[in-house]
């Protein structure tokens, strides 16, 4: 008498979670040089003076004298202010997806070979 054990390959399905990258997050500040030219205005008191009568001819051609007294002038003032561009919302999403599997299993039968020289019956009764 000879006993076998047959068998059959089942599939089983296992998930786990992997890490398959990793993310930073952060904000990179990035400097620009900027210029201006701004014109401003001034007041000034202008006192000109000149020599309308001169006896002596060495003071004849003498230029007129001129006397600038600053009384107003504009400041320029440079005040920075932030301005927001733009919201970043950054989150994780969990998406459902669906992988198809494709796997060939195995399975055992049993299989008896007669040779043609022996005779058999195939009676229940046995």
């Amino acid at each position: 008498m000879a006993t076998f054990h047959i068998k059959k390959e089942e599939l089983n399905v296992a998930k786990e979670w992997m890490q398959t990258g990793e993310v930073n997050i952060y904000r990179e500040i990035f400097t620009v040089e900027k210029n201006f030219t701004v014109p401003i205005k001034r007041e000034e008191l202008v006192i000109k003076k000149k020599n309308l009568t001169s006896s002596t001819p060495q003071y004849k051609d003498m230029p007129t004298e001129v006397i600038r007294i600053l009384l107003n002038e504009e400041h320029v003032e440079f005040t920075k202010h932030k301005v927001d561009l733009e919201d970043v919302s950054i989150y994780k999403e969990q998406i459902q997806d669906i992988k198809h599997i494709e796997e060939t299993l195995k399975r055992e039968e049993p299989i008896v070979k007669i040779s043609e020289s022996l005779k058999y019956s195939n009676d229940s009764n046995y």
